[in-house]
């Protein structure tokens, strides 16, 4: 196994990676500087886009361009103008709640959490947005920060995190229909030295989570008991993406202690490539019909 710096900016709040297969580019977040970043690892190049307001994920369009999922809304963003337009909202999302995580499932909506603000109330909510629709659809409530959405490859369950709990949850997901049931505890991260952060799953079955402040990638196995530990060089890793022609290279967006007034080393806010793994991701959907 080994780990690799980027040669890209670093973050302050670098989150939400998505490797997208149809261009072979990795795209990730810096959501405190509401920045888009793209990485073409073929070429060395690397762009970046600025929004209009704090970021909490992204997706790319099957009709090209991305969806961002800003504080107030989900809206579209055009990579030639830079250009974004609201796209679906909800009347839940104010002053004291905004859109965090999101993933795009694989019949190509949109779910993404939101958070309190202050992290104090369970506030935060589940939403589904549908290729078509123009209103973010509650899937499910009760959440402090959310984080980590994520579909086992049988589409049958769904993981998401609620952070400040520091747990992720499980639910039976209806792929059809794009809604969620049952949510029981999947996996604790309480003895892990963090919470929970940005998720994905591997091909086996097995969740991967981000346990920022805790400075390590947790394997979860599908009944969530503890599979492997990956020591990252650094203590607040902020998600993680599979990527790579063979979809076997994890990529690792961090987060600086800046943000929270705390000294940042050298490395706080780079992003990481890992090889040598052994395992393979499965497909990001774009976001469309």
């Amino acid at each position: 196994m080994q780990i690799t710096r980027l040669a890209v900016p670093q973050c302050s709040v670098g989150e939400g990676p998505v490797w997208d297969v149809q261009s072979q580019q990795l795209y990730w977040i810096d959501i405190l500087e509401k920045a888009v970043y793209c990485l073409n690892p073929a070429t060395g190049e690397t762009r970046r886009w600025s929004v209009p307001n704090i970021i909490g994920s992204m997706a790319i369009r099957k009709d090209g361009g991305a969806i961002v999922a800003l504080a107030n809304g989900v809206h579209t963003l055009d990579f030639t103008t830079g250009e974004c337009r609201m796209l679906a909202t909800s009347a839940d999302l104010n002053e004291q709640v905004q859109l965090a995580d999101g993933k795009v499932d694989r019949r190509g909506r949109f779910i993404v959490g939101s958070s309190d603000r202050g992290m104090k109330e369970a506030r935060g909510k589940l939403y589904a947005l549908d290729p078509d629709a123009t209103q973010l659809r509650e899937i499910d409530n009760d959440i402090f920060l959310a984080n980590g959405p994520c579909w086992s490859p049988d589409d049958k369950l769904f993981y998401h995190a609620d952070s400040i709990r520091k747990l992720i949850y499980v639910y039976d997901y209806d792929i059809e229909r794009g809604t969620v049931s049952n949510r029981r505890p999947f996996a604790s991260t309480a003895e892990l030295g963090g919470i929970p952060d940005g998720a994905t799953v591997d091909t086996e079955g097995c969740v991967w989570s981000a346990i920022c402040e805790g400075g390590k990638l947790v394997r979860f196995s599908p009944d969530g008991s503890i599979d492997r530990i990956v020591a990252m060089p650094l203590k607040l890793p902020g998600s993680v993406m599979f990527g790579g022609p063979q979809l076997d290279r994890l990529y690792v967006p961090t987060l600086s202690p800046a943000f929270l007034g705390r000294t940042a080393d050298p490395l706080d806010g780079s992003t990481f490539v890992i090889d040598g793994l052994g395992v393979q991701g499965l497909p990001e959907p774009r976001f469309g019909a």
